[in-house]
């Protein structure tokens, strides 16, 4: 039974898409959403999987140091702010309010469909130095990032990751958990229309 304000995600699509050199030649940074499209559910369901869903048995679809899989996912939509399960493939609520533009400051901040929060629980990084556990955080972020870069260019959205966050006060808004700690946020939407 799935609890109060769960959304349980149809299943990701895993074929398709554009070829991967293509990809590669579309994959861009780009600030202009159409603000008055929501990301369907099927196009939310398989970015989510992309990023950072499971595609084997204990894997995900980025690599993590050690695959300590210390990265958590906080999704702001209209409807409020979701944590994704990969495991359950679904989001579930964290908070019943609309806190997009709780998570930067640049002017399409919280008019845009998605805002995904990367959240790393540093108590998972065991063994290391204190700029090890900082360089391992990174680059885990940096994997999860690219894989939504590489799905929005396949499928046509505009997206961009910030590190222009007010991390602690949207952490304090998350109530993270010590040893959580925001490193980036990536929008993500439809890309505006040209004239």
């Amino acid at each position: 039974m799935e609890a109060p304000g769960t959304i349980v995600l149809p299943a990701a699509r895993r074929t398709g898409g554009k070829p991967f050199m293509e990809v590669i030649a579309a994959r861009r940074s780009s600030r202009d959403f159409d603000t008055s499209r929501e990301l369907d559910i099927q196009t939310l369901s398989d970015l989510l999987w992309a990023a950072w869903g499971i595609n084997r048995t204990k894997g995900r679809t980025a690599p993590s140091s050690h695959n300590r899989q210390e990265i958590e996912l906080y999704v702001f939509l209209k409807s409020g702010v979701y944590r994704y399960n990969p495991v359950e493939h679904a989001l579930v609520m964290h908070l019943a309010e609309d806190l997009r533009a709780a998570t930067g400051t640049q002017p399409f901040v919280g008019l845009a469909p998605v805002e995904i929060a990367l959240v790393s629980d540093t108590t998972k990084i065991t063994g290391k130095t204190p700029q090890g556990i900082i360089e391992a955080t990174y680059a885990d972020t940096g994997f999860i990032c690219e894989n939504i870069y590489l799905f929005c260019a396949s499928e046509g959205l505009s997206t961009v990751a910030r590190a222009l966050v007010p991390k602690e006060g949207l952490a304090a808004r998350l109530s993270l958990p010590e040893g959580h700690i925001i490193t980036l946020v990536q929008t993500v939407g439809y890309p505006a229309a040209r004239d």
